[in-house]
């Protein structure tokens, strides 16, 4: 293991202890987080000095209530001071900081707390998790740091004891100032690129999928704390696991390595003897420490041996187990300093040149894993973050059956919180930084300000993005989630700073992850590429030769109707048609304003739609048929084309009509099903081009003994069997089984029809998998759907504990499929959906006389009442009967 080595760095002896060691001591370390009660103003609107401003004394009059963490514009929401940026044109009424000016957008932020002052040997800290973008500092009439420090990706912490109110009654002032430039949002991506001169959000100028954030996200964005300690500060602690050789999931493991380290600083003037206390598992290691006055060291503990680790692994591929570390220093009276927590997973990461697709493989505990994952903007473009959405949206990715998430460059560094969820749904990630060909220069653009050249130099402040380069690294690399560092989204950055970064800065914080130049590195894919992102034939997918391991390929994505109503207005709930003379497709203002790409003719495939809810139904089927193709169609040349796909994109950030599993308000919709359906660790499916049956097993494990049935149904109930066979499934492979050749079409030539296919297993009769394709007519249409006759379903719903629900759907029918049915789960009182909602399936089709089951788990609350609906394509909207409670 390579760790930091200042100049001072000491090494002392390991004194390894098995049994807890009894100190006599009350844990000192105290953290906790300034998240309420802060007040702010536009800072013109005072036009006072900070020192008098953080006064206690000095008045509030006409300040407001601040959201922090947050940003301007969350203030300005929060206090109904502008509309709904999300909604219909509102944003449009909104001052954009490129007209209005920085001071337009410049806050005084401020918050009173208690805090008693310390006494003898006691530090307080003041600690800045991320603020947008320059900001001053002030308590109780001083300045803390002494010029404005800056950067949206900085963490900054503050020695705040000298300047405490001997009463104990504080007051804490911020002022925060905008990136500058800010760009002009101009239209293009990222508008006239100036927004990267700084280091900062690049999408806040405008992309081809958001309209511009007017305030660029000046706020203190991410938490803030105080923090107590004695004169020696941990911060920084870092876990390396080894996991040699080639490890499964299941049974004993042979023994794991783990290396710790962690960052000291002595804050005081005198030297200071201690004992450094690391703790795993109820074991205690320490090592002898002797810090000179205000220097930092890193202590290196040596290698231990973790016998029989529980091992964490990707998503499908066996479970997330973690660990907790405990940190601590104490000095020679047996008092802690400080104390710091790490909670980790054991596994080994590594990438592997395949040959055969000329592109990387990622493998996790010695085995490859072929990557299915989706590409992410950020939880919401206000970045008003919080744990429960990052566990909403981690959780939905898992739920999708994908394995990683990369972090796309135009925006931010994820937080912790998000990493957690990770973590814990086993969803390995690849971290962009903070460059984008769009802003940074990879084209010429008639939109940019700068040419290409100068462009490729940004941002301004080189050393400054090497700093945030270190730090931000320093904050994630304990998580076991994080598998891939990446230099820039389709670009890299300047040269002055890769290298560095490359070269020095990676290998001596964290040598452990591969790192990319760049998206579209030829060492991740050979002459790799992204897209393409608009809609395709589902036929496209598994007969096109994309590139092997393509890191931006997407299609369309809409909510339905229900999504649609809430950001749309009334008046504007009109779907697109096309001009029967020009043969141009009309598009209403808000639809184009909130991004809207086209469907085109696919969905008038399925009829021409009635009106918007028509419209927004018909799109969900469009919806799971493009992304189950998308994933089945990589899947189905897994090791031979490809080693990874990642989709672009699984969600907005903002109300955005285009790519998206699930609206930003947390609603999935079709893309989400259809995706999770083509992503099923053990799959069955059909090739429209080779008119054949595939099977994939993303498991370690041969599966044999499966019988594979594959039969038609047209629309007035007549079944053909056209495979009923026993097949077995390799592990890690995708085998093809079956050739149905031109029969399945001829039969379906007329009006279309089902193809249904299951595995089951084989001595059980368990049902393991099932897909059911909708099968067009010769000329592409799909007549017989939109004749299909109503289905018989018995639907009722089971209380089976608090926040969990089951509904059970009975097809009653001997013939007629009850088809693309969804389930929501909605408030009694507001007839509106209960959001968010965990569906283990959705948009589900009933074969006739079987049934099915949909289990529902939410956050009860007093003030909801829940019910389950049901509607599908033919089935109407209704409430579901409760059958019993538990």
């Amino acid at each position: 293991m390579v760790t930091e080595k200042p100049d001072s760095i000491y090494r002392k002896r390991i004194v390894f202890l098995s049994v807890l060691l009894c100190f006599s001591y009350s844990l000192f370390a105290q953290q906790y987080e300034l998240n309420s009660g802060w007040k702010c103003i536009r800072a013109s609107s005072v036009n006072k000095k900070g020192e008098l401003v953080s006064q206690p004394s000095f008045p509030l009059d006409g300040w407001m209530p601040a959201v922090v963490p947050g940003t301007v514009l969350t203030s300005l929401l929060y206090n109904k001071l502008i509309p709904d940026p999300f909604y219909g044109m509102n944003n449009k009424t909104i001052p954009d900081i490129y007209d209005a000016g920085r001071d337009y957008y410049t806050y005084w932020f401020v918050k009173d707390f208690k805090e008693t002052a310390p006494v003898t040997d006691d530090k307080v800290w003041l600690l800045f998790r991320g603020v947008n973008y320059s900001y001053e500092v002030y308590l109780n009439g001083h300045k803390v740091n002494g010029v404005a420090d800056s950067g949206m990706y900085l963490r900054h912490r503050y020695d705040i004891t000298p300047y405490f109110a001997r009463d104990g009654r504080n007051r804490l002032a911020v002022i925060v100032f905008p990136p500058d430039p800010v760009g002009n949002p101009n239209g293009g991506q990222g508008g006239d690129g100036t927004i990267a001169r700084s280091i900062t959000d690049q999408y806040t100028a405008g992309w081809d999928w958001i309209q511009p954030i007017h305030d660029r996200n000046t706020g203190i964005w991410d938490k803030v704390y105080i923090k107590r300690t004695k004169q020696v500060y941990i911060e920084n602690t870092h876990v390396v696991t080894e996991v040699p050789g080639i490890r499964n999931p299941d049974g004993m493991q042979q023994p794991a390595i783990i290396k710790v380290s962690t960052e000291e600083e002595n804050y005081s003037d005198k030297i200071i003897e201690g004992v450094l206390q690391c703790e795993l598992k109820g074991k205690i290691h320490l090592v002898k420490v002797k810090l000179s006055p205000h220097t930092s060291q890193v202590i290196e503990f040596p290698p231990t041996i973790l016998d029989n680790p529980k091992l964490w692994w990707p998503n499908g591929y066996g479970p997330q187990n973690l660990y907790t570390l405990k940190v601590k220093f104490f000095t020679n009276n047996k008092q802690i300093s400080d104390a710091e927590q790490v909670t980790f997973g054991v596994r080994e990461l590594k990438a592997v040149w395949n040959m055969k697709t000329k592109s990387r493989e990622i493998h996790v505990n010695g085995q490859r894993i072929f990557i299915k994952g989706g590409n992410r903007i950020l939880s919401d473009a206000m970045l008003r973050f919080s744990k429960e959405r990052y566990e909403a949206e981690l959780r939905f990715h898992r739920d999708m059956n994908l394995n990683l998430i990369r972090v796309w460059g135009g925006g931010i560094t994820e937080r912790p919180e998000f990493y957690d969820a990770c973590d814990k749904y086993g969803l390995l990630v690849m971290q962009d930084f903070w460059v984008s060909g769009d802003c940074n220069g990879r084209w010429d653009d008639p939109m940019k300000l700068e040419d290409t050249l100068t462009r490729r130099n940004y941002p301004d402040n080189h050393k400054l993005f090497l700093e945030s380069l270190a730090d931000q690294v320093k904050m994630l690399r304990n998580h076991p989630s994080l598998a891939i560092w990446c230099g820039g989204n389709e670009i890299r950055p300047p040269a002055d700073i890769l290298g560095p970064f490359r070269d020095s800065i990676l290998p001596r914080l964290d040598g452990t992850r591969f790192f990319f130049e760049y998206s579209n590195d030829d060492s991740l894919s050979y002459q790799s590429g992204d897209g393409p992102y608009t809609i395709q034939p589902d036929s496209f997918f598994w007969s096109h030769r994309s590139f092997p391991f393509n890191s931006e390929v997407g299609s369309v994505g809409i909510g339905d109707y229900e999504s649609l109503e809430r950001f749309i207005p009334k008046e504007n709930l009109i779907p697109p048609y096309c001009d029967k003379i020009t043969r141009k497709w009309i598009v209403d203002s808000v639809w184009r304003y909130h991004k809207y790409i086209g469907y085109d003719s696919a969905i008038e495939a399925y009829g021409h739609p009635a009106n918007a809810k028509d419209f927004a139904m018909k799109a969900q089927l469009v919806n799971y048929n493009q992304y189950r193709a998308l994933i089945e169609g990589f899947s189905a040349h897994m090791w031979d084309w490809y080693t990874g796909v990642i989709i672009w994109k699984t969600q907005n950030p903002w109300t955005a009509m285009l790519g998206e599993m699930y609206d930003v308000y947390l609603d999935p919709n079709a893309c989400l099903y259809g995706l999770a359906e083509g992503s099923k660790p053990l799959h069955i499916m059909y090739d429209p081009v080779k008119k054949s049956l595939i099977a994939v097993n993303n498991t370690f494990t041969s599966v044999d003994k499966l019988k594979l049935s594959a039969k038609a149904y047209d629309f007035n109930g007549n079944e053909i069997t056209f495979v009923d066979t026993l097949i077995t499934a390799p592990a890690s492979e995708r085998t093809t089984l079956v050739y149905l050749k031109n029969a399945l079409d001829a039969w379906a030539q007329k009006a279309g029809g089902f193809l249904y296919l299951t595995l089951s297993d084989a001595a059980t009769n368990r049902l393991l998998d099932e897909n059911l394709y909708w099968l067009p007519d010769s000329s592409g249409d799909y007549p017989g759907l939109q004749k299909m006759a109503k289905a018989n379903v018995i639907a009722t719903q089971t209380v089976i504990e608090k926040g969990v629900i089951e509904v059970t759907l009975k097809n009653t029918d001997d013939k007629q499929f009850a088809f693309f049915v969804r389930v929501s789960l909605i408030n009694r009182k507001t007839g509106k959906r209960i959001l968010p909602v965990f569906y283990n399936n959705n948009y589900i089709s009933v074969p006739p006389g079987q049934q099915r089951m949909v289990r529902m788990e939410y956050t009860p609350l007093e003030s909801v009442y829940p019910e389950a609906t049901i509607e599908g394509w033919n089935i109407d909207y209704r409430t579901v009967d409760q059958l019993n409670k538990k």
